[in-house]
């Protein structure tokens, strides 16, 4: 499969890049980017062309991946759709109903597959846990903490991003934790409760369709020493953990390439793909809501 790359930010070059470059199965093709001079760079160190034209791009490849601001990514995952290319897609796939609903629209319309790289779910052990429970099922509650230290490190390269700055954890990573309750303990049927915490920290309470209750914790702006993230389910047969992520993201996003090659090839949706990923737009647009019609 050919693929480009869309970005040439910190992520661009710290995973997807390596990891485009290093996958078998992909002949990685080039890259295009905002600023064109960054372009250059990241295809200089990866031995492929810098476009800078998009579409150019876009008539030399089968798919795309995306290392994007989700507004940027919302609008170039259609326009890619519409070109007939596949999507390697970061999440969330956009901050707006309207901006998300589209790239799946695109996307059926096309019938093109596309896969969205909630990390979590392309590492192994954590991924086996998630099937594990969702097979075993009879859960009550499940509660998840996603704490990051992206405004409180020293020289954190994202702590920079405009988006991230305005839209906060609730938005970057919300999505993990969503990632994760949702294939166990099914949509919500609504969101009941969604506050603020100190910095961007956000407290949301979720109603399953399953039949249990969730609550989530998500920053960051939490102390470097408190940094980190885990769920924890409780139900008929006791209480689980997810297991701690092992091993560099890389491998990870590789596994995501894997699976875009393998729906391309079956037609079959991955279940990461982009309507899952909009799935989780639409539930994080909600706790938006909730949030700025009350008072901090």
């Amino acid at each position: 499969m050919r693929i480009g790359l869309l970005g040439t930010g910190p992520w661009a070059r710290a995973a997807h890049a390596p990891a485009l470059s290093e996958h078998p199965g992909l002949d990685f093709v080039g890259v295009w980017g905002r600023r064109p001079e960054a372009a250059g760079e990241l295809a200089a160190v990866h031995g492929v062309r810098a476009y800078d034209d998009v579409d150019a791009l876009l008539a030399d490849v089968d798919a795309v991946a995306v290392a994007l601001p989700p507004g940027v990514q919302a609008d170039l995952a259609v326009r890619a759709a519409r070109a007939g290319r596949h999507l390697l897609l970061d999440k969330p796939i956009a901050t707006t109903v309207a901006q998300g609903r589209a790239v799946v629209e695109a996307a059926d319309a096309a019938g093109v597959a596309s896969v969205v790289f909630f990390t979590t779910r392309f590492q192994p052990e954590p991924q086996a846990w998630i099937e594990e429970q969702a097979r075993v099922g009879g859960w009550f509650t499940g509660r998840a903490q996603w704490l990051g230290a992206v405004f409180t490190s020293e020289d954190n390269p994202f702590a920079a991003s405009p988006w991230r700055q305005e839209k906060g954890a609730l938005w970057d990573v919300g999505p993990h934790a969503l990632s994760v309750l949702l294939p166990v303990l099914g949509e919500p049927r609504r969101v009941t409760a969604a506050a603020y915490g100190p910095g961007d920290t956000v407290h949301l309470v979720l109603d399953h369709s399953g039949g249990a209750s969730s609550s989530t914790t998500l920053s960051l702006t939490a102390p470097p020493a408190a940094a980190g993230a885990m769920t924890e389910l409780r139900g008929e047969s006791g209480v689980t953990v997810l297991p701690e992520a092992r091993g560099d993201v890389v491998p990870a996003l590789g596994r995501a390439a894997d699976a875009l090659i393998a729906a391309a090839g079956s037609g079959e949706p991955h279940p990461c793909d982009a309507r899952f990923a909009f799935t989780v737009t639409r539930i994080l647009a909600n706790a938006e809501t909730l949030l700025h019609s009350g008072t901090r």
